[in-house]
């Protein structure tokens, strides 16, 4: 056995609270403030899990997100979860816990033969064995071995997950003693500073080591500056991940709680206060159940009252273990500390050994001696320190670089080379003073930073021994050797990333924390090369395994992707409307009871022929102001604008950097330097993105400003040949606007812009004002329409409208490879000399290929029902080749014939011939046209 309680150690649990909890079918109890971790390891569980490759068994290494072994599937009542670390689960009263990668447990697991096959799967096996047989042969296998817990198929995460947007002056990520100082200096300036803390209780490592700070407990510390936090207006959060790095200071945290909470934090500075995690040593069989982290075992003692065992060996090379052994050999257990330097100083009431390293672990299921070199000693638990690592997760998240620092034996950040400032352990500082320091000084504060009495700790480099023999094990959860790295070097996987790949090294889900280092150092050594000239792995999101529900949050089932709602909806409902959703907003598709084919043949019908409206509400609306907002629209469009007059229109696309047509529109130039960018509905984002992109790159920041409004006004479109006139019944009094003109005016007290363009082809005006006129604005044409014989009209009409005169829908009409100028747009890319987004890719051979696919009309027989939208075009001769598709086919209630767009085959050269159409297994005989079916001379536009 290994593990016992000391009776009355533990300053982070309640006796008073007993917890019951089962793991593996046994029946264990812990208490309130245990951790599934610290509750299994007091428990006597020396073997809680089984390793992903050899299912070597496995036991308790460290206390945080570095843990590589105590993994468990997890049932606590309704709620499962798969794959939880132990020890950052709380335990709750009647837990039900299950060992992963192991059957039926992890005691006795049936695949443990699998470590006695480990000469014929060393790294990189599937690379040369996995190619004699088809890979459909080796998949299931794989599959079935592949993973660690096991998803349970009849439970479903929690839907209700909610996500938070908020700023903050000062982000503190970390409330350990840097953390805290950093954090009070800030709020004593003033700042409004969020202290994020992934542990539930703030301190960091003085929740174990303890420590004075201004003369007095560290607990009056931490409340002080908790204090101080709230009375400038910041907060702190605790049982919070800080879990990425995101470009503009942005963050995304994980708060835990009754509801798990996605937190998206921008900050204005930001410090990282994140710690260090302790190395292990390297030694055959380094992987036993009873080789713990001695930090960690320090923390079980100190807050939960776990001792890991009875006689302890305690391994290291650094005065920071002296603190460790003492508290052990006071608490109850028998300490060896062995000592790598032969000058180490002496520790009182302690078995001391120096000058000697630990170079065999023994025990089957767990440990019961180790080796130093020839001599034996009895042990039940063999803690390593090795030394630390800062946590410089976030930093290289953000992009920062690292450097070497010999003195300290650590990468530590580089600064500068990220947008945040890094204090304590995470920037290898140690020391409680020191850290202390180094906090204030980060957080801008005046006069002396907190006092606390304390030395630099010294100690000793230490490095994996290939000399060694026996296996020594580098990555513990993937099962990744000290020899697995020499195989790499040996076939020529001697780059850092290569390495990781070829043995999987750091790809487990601590994410390399325990054994990045030393496969770093091994490479290095087996290189001739220095761990800076080796180079470091990448570090991405998430810092730790975060819920898939989480980041998904409420956005699921009804809610997956809603649809965005018109402000005038109840209204268009109070008049019979139907609501579809069209590029992602909910709008009317016709209005009125009966069959909505018949009712769209009307409404457009109508439209033709008095005059109709539509809700344009969704149309996107992207003000660009500023000196040089011209010269920005000239390049993100493929036509140009600055020649635009102000009071002007002008129709355009916006080209992706392969020339493919993303989004056509309307730029409305109000004044010289302000213009109204529209957009398809479904690519306002997309076109504000591309915009932002080349305003950063082409024009900076403080020469245009770019503001989405598009749900700040309300749009309604008035269209058909009684346009004109309904405005005036309405009460809207305008002069005389040519097609493509734009005015800014008044209407009654409200802002009034009105746009003479048309996406129907007759006579248009867009009507926009703020939403708050909206319903105004609606009631005041409602009450002139019916002396106009009009109606409201929803976008099926208006889809048959615009087919009519051969407009496109984006997506609808375009494919992923269409140009401008297979729309019969060429002439911009003959005429402009300037560079513009997209322009290499329009010259390139396959965009001038004669067999592009170009925009066409179709036409069918007299009394031939309308084409398939969809259907392929092919030759004449009955081969079955694609040479385009059907992208819009309607009945036409104007020309009173079916029409259809298409994209076909050197379309344009094609006009007059007849093609095949086919469509499941069905023929069609139709006519290319052109596009425009209706007016094409567009008289109807000038009213």
């Amino acid at each position: 056995m290994t593990g016992w309680r000391h009776p009355s150690a533990g300053s982070e649990i309640d006796r008073a609270r007993a917890l019951t909890f089962r793991f593996d079918g046994q029946s264990f109890t812990g208490y309130r403030g245990d951790t599934l971790a610290s509750a299994l390891l007091a428990s006597g569980q020396r073997c809680i899990g089984r390793s992903f490759k050899y299912h070597r068994p496995r036991g308790l290494w460290g206390m945080g997100a570095e843990e590589p072994n105590a993994i468990v599937d997890l049932r606590d009542g309704a709620d499962v979860e798969p794959n939880a670390r132990a020890t950052l689960t709380p335990l709750k009263d009647g837990m039900e816990l299950r060992s992963v990668n192991a059957w039926p447990n992890a005691r006795r697991d049936i695949f443990g033969w699998m470590d006695l096959a480990h000469r014929f799967i060393p790294a990189g096996f599937y690379y040369k064995t996995m190619m004699r047989l088809p890979w459909k042969f080796y998949e299931p296998l794989i599959r079935r071995a592949a993973g660690l817990g096991r998803l349970d198929g009849t439970h479903a995460p929690p839907a209700d997950c909610p996500r938070q947007v908020a700023n903050c002056d000062v982000l503190v990520i970390g409330a350990g003693p840097a953390g805290l100082a950093a954090a009070r200096a800030a709020a004593r300036r003033g700042k409004r500073v969020w202290l994020v803390e992934d542990a539930h209780r703030a301190g960091g490592a003085l929740r174990w080591r303890s420590g004075v700070i201004d003369e007095a407990p560290w607990q009056d510390f931490v409340h002080q500056t908790q204090d101080d936090i709230a009375n400038a207006g910041g907060r702190v959060m605790m049982d919070t991940t800080l879990w990425a790095a995101f470009d503009h200071g942005t963050f995304a945290a994980w708060q835990r709680g009754p509801l798990d909470t996605l937190w998206r934090i921008r900050a204005t500075e930001t410090i990282v206060a994140a710690g260090a995690i302790e190395r292990p040593l390297w030694f055959a069989n380094n992987d036993r159940p009873g080789v713990m982290s001695a930090e960690a075992a320090l923390f079980y003692l100190t807050c939960h009252g776990v001792l890991p065992g009875r006689r302890v060996l305690l391994a290291t090379a650094s005065d920071r273990s002296t603190a460790i052994a003492s508290a052990l050999g006071a608490a109850g257990a028998e300490v060896i500390l062995v000592d790598a330097r032969p000058d180490a100083p002496d520790v009182e009431n302690v078995e001391h050994i120096k000058g000697a390293r630990v170079t065999a672990a023994h025990g089957r299921s767990g440990v019961t001696a180790a080796s130093l070199g020839k001599r034996r000693i009895a042990c039940d638990a063999i803690l390593c320190a090795g030394g630390m690592t800062p946590t410089v997760h976030l930093w290289c998240q953000a992009g920062g670089k690292l450097d070497w620092d010999a003195t300290r034996d650590v990468l530590v950040p580089r600064p500068g080379t990220a947008p945040m400032v890094v204090i304590g352990g995470a920037n290898g500082t140690l020391d409680l003073p020191s850290a202390l320091a180094e906090g204030h000084r980060a957080g801008g504060g005046e006069g002396a930073p907190p006092f606390a009495t304390g030395a630099a700790t010294a100690g000793i480099a230490l490095r994996p021994d290939p000399a060694l023999p026996g296996r020594q094990w580098i990555d513990m959860q993937n099962d990744v050797t000290l020899k697995d790295v020499a195989l790499a070097h040996r076939e020529g996987f001697r780059s850092v990333e290569h390495l990781k790949r070829y043995t999987t090294l750091g790809m487990a889900t601590d994410q390399g924390r325990s054994s990045n280092f030393a496969g770093l150092a091994a490479m290095a050594d087996l290189t001739g090369k220095t761990i800076p000239e080796t180079g470091t792995t990448t570090y991405r999101p998430p810092f730790k395994p975060t819920p898939l529900n989480l980041i998904g949050g409420p956005w699921r089932g009804d809610l997956y992707h809603a649809p965005k709602r018109l402000a005038l909806e109840e209204a268009h409902a109070s008049r019979g409307a139907r609501f579809r959703e069209y590029g992602g907003w909910l709008r009317p598709s016709v209005y009125g009871a009966g069959d909505e084919a018949a009712l769209a043949q009307d409404e457009a019908r109508t439209a033709r022929q008095t005059v109709a409206i539509f809700d344009a509400s969704p149309l996107g609306k992207l003000e660009v102001i500023g000196p040089r907002a011209a010269e920005l629209l000239d390049f993100t469009s493929y036509i140009r604008m600055s020649t635009v007059r102000p009071g002007r229109a002008r129709y355009g696309f916006n080209l992706s950097e392969s020339g493919v047509v993303y989004d056509d529109g309307v730029v409305l130039r109000l004044e010289d330097t302000r213009f109204i960018v529209s957009a398809s509905s479904s690519h306002v984002d997309g076109v504000r993105f591309a915009l932002e992109d080349a305003r950063q790159d082409r024009v900076g920041r403080g020469a245009v400003f770019i503001h989405d409004v598009t749900q700040a006004y309300t749009t309604l479109t008035v269209t058909g040949p009684r346009a004109s006139t309904l405005l005036a019944d309405a009460g809207i009094v305008l002069p005389v606007m040519p097609h493509m003109s734009v005015l800014e005016t008044k209407w009654q007290h409200a802002p009034l812009r009105v746009a003479r363009i048309s996406f129907t082809g007759d006579v248009s005006y867009e009507l926009s004002v703020p939403t708050r006129y909206g319903e105004g604005l609606r009631a005041a044409l409602d009450s002139a329409l019916g002396a106009h014989e009009g109606r409201w009209i929803g976008l099926e009409a208006v889809m048959i409208l615009r087919a009519e005169k051969g407009y496109i829908l984006i997506g609808k009409d375009t494919d992923g490879l269409t140009m401008p100028h297979d729309l019969g747009w060429g002439g911009p890319r003959d005429r402009r000399e300037d560079e513009y987004l997209g322009k290499r890719s329009l010259f390139t051979e396959a965009a001038n290929s004669e067999r592009r696919r170009q925009l066409v009309g179709l036409t069918v027989p007299p009394g031939a029902p309308p084409l398939p939208t969809g259907a392929h075009l092919v030759p004449q001769d009955g081969q079955r080749r694609s040479l385009g598709f059907v992208t819009s086919s309607y009945l036409s209630p104007t020309l009173g014939r079916p029409i259809a767009l298409a994209l076909l085959e050197a379309g344009q050269s094609r006009i007059g011939e007849t093609v095949k159409v086919f469509d499941n297994g069905a023929i069609y005989d139709a006519t290319v046209a052109a596009a425009c079916s209706f007016d094409p001379k567009g008289e109807r536009l000038h009213g």
